[in-house]
């Protein structure tokens, strides 16, 4: 278990050094490089770099030419250390991985597996997130970077999500609406048996939403990258946001290749490096990125982030699933207010949204657009929905 934690967390953004890092990007252009971590090597293609020093005076040198890469020998402990210590400065509860692999225990004939703080998810973000991490180690083996980059190239242009958020704010003069296909959550278990989604996509556009945004995650949420590369097949016109865990950089080329318009960047769970990091690669690719954040913290952190266009306030608190819709006025309040308009930054309201008065609160809040999935594809008619959670025909 120990080298399978070794071994998958080296594919991540993470196995960055110690933090700040400067770091030179030259668009339109990319580069290939690796970490060496106990003789496990992972690459993929990211924005061509030049040297980047790290706090303790060590320096990274980044190949400048896809054919050859240097191998990095970064040792465990100092790698493990730094991410705790980043995650920490930056206040992150969720640890992206098992501190500690599981024990063993003989005794006679029969091995134990005992629980402890160091390899238990202490919340259901951090256990799925956990079992991402290995998941996606796993299917990289079987579909390696190289031919994801060759299926983006050829993928179809991707959609104009930020466009279309705007023009159906500005036609309804009400929140745009990001319409979303799940059939499941850890909290609420399957929320329709007779799940379509292709058929539930186009019921939300017909009624009126501005984007959809899909579920991807098998385990928790029984979603599908085959549901989002249907409804895309299917002729649906609204772009579409893969909801995903992002834990690798991998994913987001996955993501476009399956042909998503969008990808969903979780604050609680990517240290703020990761989220510059896939931020670029996204604008590289035509993905168009949604930043989620919970709490004061972590708006504050993706505040300071240049070139974030979309931030989405989930009211859900992510250790007791609690909802409340007051969380997006509280963050929005204030300097932070301040700061997200004179950004031009579009808000999206998530979690909790159930009625016209709920949607008519986070609009006076400031959100211009939202995030609803739970209310509507519980509904037997989710088109019939969609007018029933804004009050009114939004279709026209």
């Amino acid at each position: 278990m120990q080298e399978l934690i070794c071994a998958t967390s080296s594919v991540s953004f993470n196995s960055l050094p110690s933090s700040p890092v400067n770091h030179t990007f030259y668009d339109n252009t990319r580069f290939t490089f690796r970490f060496l971590r106990n003789k496990h090597i992972a690459s993929f293609p990211c924005m061509r770099a030049q040297q980047s020093e790290a706090t303790d005076g060590s320096a990274i040198n980044i190949a400048s030419d896809d054919s050859k890469v240097d191998a990095l020998d970064i040792k465990e402990s100092k790698v493990k250390n730094s991410q705790i210590d980043i995650a920490a400065t930056q206040g992150i509860k969720i640890r992206r991985r098992p501190p500690t692999g599981p024990p063993l225990h003989h005794v006679g004939p029969f091995e134990f597996r005992l629980q402890n703080e160091g390899n238990t998810p202490r919340n259901i973000l951090e256990e799925i997130v956990w079992n991402k991490d290995t998941e996606v180690a796993q299917m990289r083996e079987k579909k390696p970077l190289g031919s994801l980059k060759k299926a983006t190239d050829i993928a179809a242009p991707p959609r104009d999500f930020i466009g279309a958020l705007k023009a159906s704010s500005e036609k309804t003069g009400m929140p745009a609406l990001i319409a979303e296909v799940k059939k499941a959550s850890p909290s609420r278990g399957v929320l329709r048996e007779d799940f379509d989604p292709v058929e539930i996509a186009k019921a939300y556009e017909k009624g009126g939403a501005a984007c959809l945004s899909v579920l991807t995650d098998a385990k928790y949420f029984q979603g599908s990258f085959e549901n989002l590369e249907a409804i895309r097949n299917a002729g649906v016109k609204c772009p579409l946001l893969c909801k995903e865990f992002i834990v690798d950089a991998w994913q987001l080329y996955y993501a476009r290749a399956k042909g998503a318009d969008a990808v969903l960047l979780i604050a609680a769970i990517l240290q703020d490096l990761d989220i510059k990091y896939m931020t670029k690669i996204c604008k590289m690719i035509g993905l168009t990125v949604l930043v989620e954040v919970h709490d004061e913290n972590e708006m504050d952190r993706v505040l300071e982030i240049d070139g974030i266009q979309l931030i989405g306030i989930n009211n859900r608190n992510l250790e007791t699933f609690e909802v409340d819709i007051s969380n997006t006025k509280k963050l929005l309040e204030g300097e932070r207010g301040e700061k997200i308009r004179q950004k031009g930054i579009i808000v999206v309201g998530e979690s909790g949204l159930f009625t016209p008065a709920d949607v008519a609160y986070v609009q006076e809040a400031g959100v211009k657009a939202i995030l609803v999935g739970e209310s509507l594809v519980k509904l037997e008619d989710p088109t019939k929905g969609i007018a029933l959670l804004f009050g009114k025909d939004i279709s026209e």
